[in-house]
């Protein structure tokens, strides 16, 4: 699958500034309502990503993926778009993680906090436990990813009590955790490997609940 705007006929695309990864279940996209909503809250070059371009890749997804998506069922859709407001939808096999300890995981949420200081969406957020409390490393307030929110209100469901720290990733660096994981639009919930415990698996599950329904 690759589907690009605006012709696709003089179409080439420039320097891209905004690259989503988003996961496949059964060539299906299972958090499509959430991850468009996190995409209507980006910015490319400062400038809120524009209605018609949600709309573009809605149609999109809506109407190719299923197709697109059939070498790839469980596979990973990948959104770019370029300094000119251009955009590009690609389906690639999904890749799991190699490294899951914290300090892996936490570089990885540091990174994804830059960009998400340029496009105002990270991808990745880091999460702990801490006594029992659940910890979000994102401000309160500002627009999560779509699986942040998915974990968000999963958290709520299971009466999780839920604060939020945007210096959480830098705090596990040196500070003990009960627990820590990484939320992702690509990977979902991923316990560490070294601090991982019964409420990350909880999340974890609900998580992979949601795909295994897309899946039947």
């Amino acid at each position: 699958m690759t589907d690009a705007t605006p012709d696709e006929k003089s179409f080439e695309l420039g320097q891209p500034v905004l690259v989503c990864r988003w996961r496949l279940a059964n060539r299906t996209l299972p958090l499509e309502n959430r991850h468009l909503r996190a995409l209507s809250q980006r910015r490319v070059n400062g400038a809120a990503v524009s209605t018609q371009l949600v709309a573009w890749a809605k149609q999109h997804i809506e109407w190719t993926l299923s197709e697109g998506a059939a070498t790839a069922p469980d596979g990973t859709l990948m959104l770019v778009v370029d300094d000119r407001g251009q955009a590009a939808m690609s389906v690639g096999p999904y890749e799991a993680l190699d490294a899951t300890s914290t300090d892996a995981l936490t570089q990885r949420a540091l990174l994804a906090s830059i960009e998400g200081e340029k496009t105002g969406v990270a991808p990745e957020t880091l999460w702990a436990v801490l006594d029992g409390a659940l910890i979000c490393g994102l401000p309160e307030g500002p627009a999560p990813s779509g699986a942040s929110s998915l974990v968000a209100d999963l958290a709520r469901t299971l009466g999780l009590c839920l604060s939020h720290d945007e210096a959480l990733a830098k705090r596990a660096l040196d500070d003990h955790f009960d627990e820590v994981f990484l939320v992702s639009d690509e990977h979902g919930v991923v316990p560490a490997a070294d601090a991982g415990g019964p409420v990350a698996k909880r999340l974890a599950d609900g998580y992979a609940k949601l795909l295994d329904a897309a899946r039947r």
